[in-house]
């Protein structure tokens, strides 16, 4: 058996469907159209994925998402350009992880070396995917080391039940045997099960399956927090940052939906927390008492919101849908890979 048969046997062992990619319907078309859009905006000829609204920085999540994109919208050459940026400029750590930002005039500086493990998880999973799905030349090796070092850095026994392990937001994050720091947003069931599938890693799956579990009891709580510190006792607030649930924790219900758990109870809070009494409006901010702090009608934000709801933005009445900023254009694109890889509405 070759390896693009074993990959796409793995693949298939969670019975997640994938994208297709043959003969295009209207609104494959539009997808391209507002990837042809996110391209211009946001993704430099070098490879570069921009944030303009960070003075035009990368991330390594930009690099992971872009990477995730092209290979869904079968783009090799996006996804070469960016692989080799990300190669020649991310690549200064001693591990197969990358640097988190790289800033335009300075590249990596001070702390920027710290790995962002969702850019890594997502980088990893699209060189797999790349590989397994659309038969490109991936060398395996690659997201095989990525998936290694995630495992060995930045997974951490909770605090609470020392077998089970939590994700953590990055090898450096702050971390000890009786307080880890979560950033449940970074939890990506799919990306973890099919990365650790394809090394043979248990602990990758752990950390999904313990993920999802973090996720809902979080979700019990009646809040979805960007931050949380996890402790012998439960969860309380983070150290470093506010207690609030905003734009990080909108990625939540759709890594859950795009991985087969749309009755999961953090889909079920993010469905009625969205909900915004302005019309064609959703919320995307929420203080530690839960009052609203913020709403948007960007197409990205309200594409989440659909996701859930099963009723997806149409490119063809919601203008531009790649507008606003990178995080809700970016947003926009990848809820419609998951609307077509994950399980139906009917289905659950």
């Amino acid at each position: 058996m070759n390896r693009r048969m074993l990959l796409a046997l793995l693949g298939a062992a969670f019975g997640f469907p994938q994208l297709a990619l043959g003969r295009q319907t209207h609104g494959e078309t539009q997808l391209d159209d507002a990837w042809t859009a996110w391209k211009s905006r946001f993704l430099r000829d070098d490879g570069r994925v921009v944030d303009p609204e960070q003075e035009d920085a990368s991330h390594s999540e930009g690099q992971g998402y872009g990477l995730l994109l092209a290979q869904a919208r079968g783009d090799s050459d996006a996804f070469d350009r960016i692989e080799r940026w990300t190669r020649a400029n991310l690549l200064v750590r001693r591990d197969a992880l990358m640097a988190w930002r790289w800033t335009p005039g300075a590249g990596v500086q001070g702390a920027d070396w710290h790995n962002a493990t969702d850019g890594d998880l997502f980088r990893a999973w699209a060189l797999l995917r790349a590989a397994r799905d659309s038969g490109w030349d991936v060398d395996a090796e690659v997201y095989l080391a990525i998936a290694r070092d995630i495992s060995a850095s930045c997974l951490w026994p909770d605090p609470r039940a020392a077998a089970e392990l939590l994700l953590r937001p990055s090898a450096e994050a702050r971390a000890g045997s009786a307080r880890v720091l979560l950033n449940p947003s970074y939890i990506m069931p799919r990306a973890l099960r099919e990365l650790g599938m394809a090394n043979n890693d248990a602990r990758l799956i752990r950390a999904a399956d313990h993920g999802e579990t973090c996720l809902a009891e979080l979700a019990h709580t009646g809040r979805m927090p960007d931050w949380i510190d996890v402790t012998e006792r439960g969860y309380v607030s983070p150290q470093e940052h506010d207690l609030r649930s905003a734009y990080d924790a909108l990625r939540i219900p759709l890594y859950l939906i795009w991985s087969g758990r749309r009755s999961h109870p953090a889909v079920a809070l993010a469905r009625e927390r969205l909900i915004s009494a302005h019309k064609g409006q959703v919320v995307v901010a929420r203080n530690l008492l839960g009052d609203i702090v913020a709403t948007s009608d960007l197409p990205g934000y309200i594409a989440v919101k659909n996701l859930i709801a099963c009723h997806l933005v149409d490119a063809s009445t919601a203008g531009s849908p790649v507008r606003g900023p990178y995080y809700p254009a970016s947003l926009y694109l990848l809820v419609q890979v998951a609307d077509a890889e994950s399980s139906t509405c009917a289905a659950g």
